[in-house]
């Protein structure tokens, strides 16, 4: 039976496929570490990486998007005993220049455990998404129960405070994206709590994911934002070169 259909059970992770390389093992060590804590089965690295060969056909900078589908009994509360693996492969949509953002009005609990993994239980994230377009913002921020910023639906948040550069504490509750890993071994990135204070103090704030790299925010929440050109622009070549 497959789970995923039945109680929302799976992972996924959403791929700008160029072929093997440093960015592509990171999504398999997301997606495997976040396997072995939800109890779930997986592929090997070079099964994962045979799935994605076989899907894109030799095709290079395209959209992929693997599933990991659990599959086994029709107890919700028995442990799946095997997966089945989708992928979907497409062109890569345009990404954006810069973006505008508002505050989400649904918050999440830093303390909820999906936060840490790419589930398919995405409907969270959908209705973010949807409402902060339906008021004419490209996505909106999430904040936690303590008024703390954590992420947009499929993004990471950088802000640049005087020389800083900061990004909301994996405690807060939010994916830790495989973009925002590279960069962190990049750049000196510093974790903290941040609130809506930070961002109307941020001299810069950017939005940043695996599909569109690292992208400026011109508004938030009503707030027009400057941004740094030369960092924005060594940060992209710092991500385009792993």
């Amino acid at each position: 039976m497959n789970r995923t259909l039945y109680f929302g059970e799976g992972l996924f992770e959403t791929i700008r496929w160029r072929g093997e390389g440093e960015k592509v093992r990171l999504h398999y060590e997301r997606l495997s570490r976040s396997a072995e804590e939800l109890h779930l089965p997986y592929p090997s690295y070079e099964e994962f990486l045979g799935y994605i060969r076989t899907a894109t056909g030799g095709r290079k900078d395209v959209y992929v998007k693997f599933l990991l589908l659990p599959k086994g009994s029709e107890r919700y509360q028995d442990l799946p005993d095997d997966y089945e693996v989708r992928v979907v492969v497409k062109d890569l949509p345009p990404a954006p220049g810069r973006v505008k953002l508002t505050l989400s009005p649904y918050r999440r609990h830093s303390l909820n455990p999906l936060h840490r993994h790419k589930t398919t239980s995405f409907l969270f994230n959908v209705l973010v998404k949807r409402e902060a377009m339906k008021r004419g913002y490209w996505d909106a921020i999430v904040l936690n129960e303590r008024g703390e910023i954590t992420e947009c639906s499929a993004s990471n948040l950088l802000l640049l405070k005087g020389d800083r550069l900061l990004t909301p504490v994996r405690e807060s509750g939010l994916l830790w994206g495989t973009t925002l890993e590279l960069l962190s071994r990049g750049f000196a990135i510093e974790e903290e709590r941040l609130t809506l204070g930070d961002l109307a103090e941020a001299r810069a704030i950017f939005v940043i994911n695996s599909l569109i790299g690292v992208v400026p925010v011109m508004e938030v929440y009503g707030l027009r934002k400057g941004t740094d050109e030369e960092l924005l622009k060594a940060m992209n070549e710092f991500v385009e070169s792993c």
